[in-house]
């Protein structure tokens, strides 16, 4: 084992918590070597944690769990979503996205954006080495954030993606506008909160962890913006009403949920994004 790298009580701890939860023995490697542990020492630690008859005979699979927007197909092309019905315009297993058309209406978008420029300032992303917010180099965007139900346009599209997606209402965070101007992107990331960090246990007492995403577009930027997944090689254009739904059953890579903004070549976009946890967000 490495000289440099010391398996502590915490980590051991995490390897238990990540086999309870169904993860393969790959899975659990793979994390830890994301995370900058050497793969002699992440397997060493698996073994010894758990004994090498149980580290090499772990599920492959996470048992099946209740995920948002899970019922979700193209078979209904158009979903109930309590106020109005929403077309599925595309829909993919793994990753498991799904693009919506018509989910807001222009004046829905209009009095968003309205409501959200006056608040605007850099926008800020959480950090998981300690669970405080603060402004990353990847996200050039200006945002702000909307306290569930603070207005009832609020109210009204937090109900509908509650319906929609089948989730609890309770369980979403607040809604996010984001503005990026021409230049500006969020390079490619993951939305959940990475286990190995020593800040997401204080994040994850807040609701639990991320299940899934939601990004609503409130206009058509005159050029650039889409929003990539660039492991599958999917661009879903930024169309005003439109939003693209993504989810991942696991805090891991292996969901193929890498997606991020790609940068406005003119005009402006506007999003409001949505997250939902797996218990109720407070």
């Amino acid at each position: 084992m490495s000289a440099h790298q010391i398996v502590t009580p915490e980590l051991r701890d995490w390897i238990v918590a990540q086999a309870a939860a169904g993860h393969s023995p790959e899975v659990v490697v793979e994390a830890m070597r994301v995370s900058g542990w050497e793969e002699p020492v992440a397997r060493a630690a698996l073994a010894t944690t758990l004994g090498r008859q149980a580290a090499a005979g772990l599920s492959a699979t996470v048992p099946d769990k209740p995920l948002p927007g899970r019922r979700i197909n193209l078979e209904r092309p158009c979903v109930p979503a309590g106020d109005r019905e929403v077309e599925v315009l595309m829909a993919m297993s793994h990753p498991r996205i799904v693009v919506f058309g018509d989910l807001l209406s222009a004046e829905e978008c209009a009095e968003l954006i309205e409501l959200a420029r006056k608040r605007l300032s850099r926008s800020e992303t959480v950090a998981t080495r300690t669970g405080a917010s603060e402004v990353n180099e990847a996200r050039t965007s200006d945002g702000m954030f909307f306290t569930p139900a603070e207005f009832p346009i609020c109210a009204r599209l937090e109900a509908r993606l509650a319906k929609l997606l089948d989730w609890p209402l309770e369980n979403g965070e607040g809604l996010q506008i984001l503005r990026y101007r021409p230049g500006a992107e969020y390079k490619p990331h993951y939305d959940y909160f990475d286990p190995a960090e020593p800040g997401t246990p204080a994040i994850l007492k807040r609701g639990g962890q991320r299940l899934a995403s939601i990004v609503c577009y409130l206009n058509t930027p005159e050029a650039g913006g889409a929003t990539v997944f660039p492991e599958g090689g999917i661009e879903v254009a930024p169309v005003r009403g439109n939003a693209v739904f993504f989810s991942y059953d696991r805090p891991h890579p292996s969901t193929r949920t890498l997606h991020g903004g790609a940068p406005v070549v003119a005009g402006e976009k506007w999003v409001a994004t949505k997250w939902m946890r797996e218990g109720r967000f407070e």
